[in-house]
């Protein structure tokens, strides 16, 4: 059972599994507004329903998701005074904490396909859930330096408490990519198969988990959580606060005009 494509996400429903699965293919799954709001309503909404028992977060095509649209963005008209600028960054970070947030607070095992790369936002989406496969060609970037920004969606505590600080701040200060084999090994995600394995282990790990105690499994997940990521909510405001103000800097303005002109970075 599923409905319709929405805002670039389609969402199907069957045995106990809710599905949702980034379709922006032409954009290697980045999230504009439309689609992150669709998410997360979906997160919220259709999650909680009594039939769902699993969720399981994939993407279409050759990725998972790569974070933020920068196309969207610097199509975006002009904000019209500092005011509007500071509104616009805040309901950025308000959506991206959102969903975050929704994933870990979900009574419900959620569990992360990862089927290519997994950038930005999306890696906090893909580590924010319980148990996370990737396929071979997967690999995870923070790539937020790169164009004057600052990690976020959580991932200032969610990298670190899965790799250590070292490991982290290679990743987030230096923008290294890690491959889905290196993330494995050290404890990032749960397992990495080739890409014609994937769909079919994520489902029979979701078939298994939506045959499970259904309170049981709430449980446990809520003690993890709380034994893990009891600073997740310090986190998510450092991050926000620090975002804000890095989204009205002439570094970002310069990351986006660097990404969109196809050339090194010339920060000030």
């Amino acid at each position: 059972m599923g409905r319709p494509r929405v805002s670039g996400l389609l969402v199907s429903r069957e045995g106990g599994v809710l599905r949702l699965t980034i379709d922006r293919p032409e954009r290697m799954n980045a999230l504009d507004g439309p689609t992150a709001l669709a998410l997360a309503d979906a997160l919220t909404k259709d999650a909680v329903q009594p039939d769902v028992r699993v969720v399981v977060i994939a993407g279409t095509g050759g990725a998972f998701c790569t974070g933020a649209d920068v196309l969207a963005i610097a199509s975006a008209e002009p904000p019209a005074n500092q005011a509007e600028a500071d509104a616009r960054a805040q309901q950025t970070m308000d959506t991206a904490n959102r969903l975050v947030r929704a994933i870990i607070e979900l009574p419900l095992p959620v569990v992360a396909a990862v089927n290519g790369p997994a950038a930005g936002l999306g890696v906090s989406l893909a580590l924010a859930c319980d148990l996370v496969y990737a396929a071979e060609e997967a690999y995870f970037l923070l790539a937020f330096a790169n164009v004057g920004l600052m990690p976020d969606g959580g991932a200032s505590l969610l990298v670190p408490a899965a790799l250590g600080r070292a490991r982290a701040n290679a990743m987030a200060l230096l923008a290294e990519p890690m491959t889905a084999e290196h993330a494995c090994a050290t404890g990032l995600i749960n397992e990495v198969l080739p890409a014609a394995e994937l769909a079919e282990r994520v489902d029979k790990v979701a078939r298994r988990l939506a045959r499970g105690p259904r309170r049981a499994l709430e449980l446990t997940k809520r003690a993890l959580t709380a034994s893990t990521l009891a600073l997740l909510e310090d986190a998510l405001e450092r991050e926000s606060v620090g975002q804000r103000e890095l989204l009205g800097s002439p570094d970002f303005a310069e990351g986006i005009a660097a990404v969109l002109e196809h050339r090194r970075t010339r920060f000030a």
